[in-house]
């Protein structure tokens, strides 16, 4: 009887699988992502991302051993100072995270492929944004305004189902 690894063509033994691999290079990189929307009232933050010069909300990459909704806290902190309540949304199915919205894949140029968790939060009416280095302008903009930003398509999109969510 084989074991798992010792499957007959498999890569252990340079068949098929392995010289395809070999053939086509290194993999792609891929990333696991979060996307923020902090909300206070009817505005959601979206911020200018200095080097992607585009609005987009608050997010990045996952650590190692993080899990997305510890991610999207964490962005949330390094990159505006605030603080959020990730609340369970109302009609979110059983052992969906906190504030999950949704969930995209986009190519992000040499980064690869994000796989991107998206979140909203509820921010206090009082809490002041103190910005990071990654992003030169932000803006709480209500439902016109993301209408209106100058930003990818599903920025707006997810903006749109931030606003709509209602909490538990």
């Amino acid at each position: 009887m084989r074991k798992a690894n010792e499957v007959s063509g498999g890569l252990e033994e340079g068949g098929l699988a392995g010289q395809a691999s070999r053939e086509r290079g290194p993999a792609p990189r891929r990333a696991f992502s979060v996307a923020v929307y902090a909300r206070r009232g009817e505005r959601v933050l979206v911020i200018e991302h200095r080097r992607l010069k585009t609005w987009l909300p608050i997010g990045g990459e996952l650590e190692a051993g993080e899990t997305p909704l510890e991610a999207a806290v964490r962005e949330l902190r390094e990159e505006t100072g605030l603080a959020g309540a990730f609340r369970p949304l109302a009609a979110a199915l059983d052992g969906v995270p906190p504030g999950l919205i949704g969930y995209e894949e986009h190519q992000a140029g040499s980064k690869g492929l994000h796989m991107n968790f998206v979140f909203v939060c509820e921010v206090a009416a009082d809490a002041e944004v103190v910005p990071n280095d990654e992003f030169g302008a932000f803006r709480w903009v209500d439902r016109a305004e993301l209408e209106r930003l100058e930003s990818p398509l599903n920025v707006r999109q997810f903006g749109f189902v931030a606003l709509d969510a209602r909490w538990a």
